[in-house]
């Protein structure tokens, strides 16, 4: 069974360090990015089950980094983070993919009970998808 492997995209590069500290502590496997841009670099050579995005960044912001990677990689699930949530930017989140979304400050175990969940969602949709090809763990070949 594959471990949930994070990444955590936010401009604020003391946020950014910090709770990759306490995620790295509580065991998570957690990749950081700086900026939408720099997700999706490294979204492409990394595998990543569940990406933790801010939505107010310069240059390109967490909407239209949602609606990039939902469209490169759908399995990928997002959870949406904003410390200038308003319910606006929630529900075009969710309208464009996300599965959740936080208000910051976050409390850790919060933000891994959500990233958890988002991961439980990865898994059942690449379960589906196994079945589908007919490379089910548990199918004999023809």
């Amino acid at each position: 069974m594959d471990k949930m492997r994070m990444m955590l995209v936010d401009d604020e590069e003391g946020f950014l360090s910090t709770t990759k500290k306490l995620l790295e502590r509580k065991g998570v496997q957690v990749t950081t990015a700086s900026s939408g841009h720099e997700a999706l670099e490294k979204l492409a050579g990394e595998s990543v089950h569940v990406v933790i995005l801010d939505v107010k960044m310069p240059g390109m912001d967490g909407v239209a980094v949602l609606k990039a990677v939902k469209s490169r990689y759908p399995l990928v699930q997002v959870v949406m983070l904003t410390g200038h949530g308003t319910v606006d930017s929630a529900m075009e989140g969710l309208r464009s993919g996300a599965t959740d979304y936080l208000m910051k400050p976050i409390d850790i175990d919060e933000l891994i009970a959500k990233a958890e969940e988002a991961f439980v969602r990865w898994q059942i949709m690449e379960e589906k998808i196994r079945i589908a090809e007919g490379r089910a763990p548990d199918r004999k070949p023809k």
